[in-house]
């Protein structure tokens, strides 16, 4: 049995009710809710996994492993409109369009130096190959503005540090990657 007659035979069996076949816009109410039934319980699953996976395998901090779901719910969330724009009856050719409009749109955001993607882009290097990380005690070298402080938080824009003397200083996530870093303290 080849795979398209196994798909109408499920189709069949599941839009057969009562002797009566589902209208269209019924259907693709069924469609989207299993849709968005399935995006929660993909995303729950995988948060969980992504948690005891990191936690355990590879003692990542919270703070990480939270950068990490952020991400894969970013992505879920746009595979997810992506497949109810194909249920509600948007076109292969326009759903190509539309993403390559999106594409094209953060491929610009992430060259500009200052843009808010820039910064999201930052967080990712900082994340995976800075040798920072929360709890670490550092210095920002810069001759008009030097910053020292521990790192308390690091997010998708900015980085938090908190001075000696109890100040809150953010610094946005580019700017840390243009700038020279000494790593005063390191917390273990």
């Amino acid at each position: 049995m080849e795979i398209n007659q196994v798909v109408k035979f499920l189709f069949c069996k599941f839009t057969y009710t009562k002797k009566r076949y589902m209208t269209p816009i019924e259907l693709q109410i069924v469609e989207t809710v299993a849709a968005l039934a399935a995006y929660v319980l993909l995303f729950f699953l995988a948060k969980n996994s992504i948690n005891n996976t990191l936690k355990k395998n590879f003692q990542i901090q919270r703070s990480r492993r939270k950068f990490v779901i952020k991400a894969f719910q970013f992505f879920t969330t746009i595979a997810l409109i992506v497949v109810l724009a194909a249920i509600w009856g948007l076109e292969q050719d326009e759903i190509a369009v539309f993403a390559s409009t999106i594409i094209t749109a953060l491929g610009i955001a992430f060259f500009a130096q200052w843009s808010i993607l820039s910064n999201i882009t930052a967080g990712v290097l900082l994340f995976f190959y800075h040798p920072i990380k929360i709890g670490d005690y550092v210095k920002v070298i810069d001759k008009d503005n030097p910053i020292e402080g521990e790192v308390t938080d690091l997010t998708y824009f900015f980085i938090y540090f908190k001075t000696t003397d109890g100040d809150v200083v953010t610094m946005p996530n580019n700017l840390i990657l243009q700038k020279a870093i000494s790593v005063v303290k390191i917390n273990d």
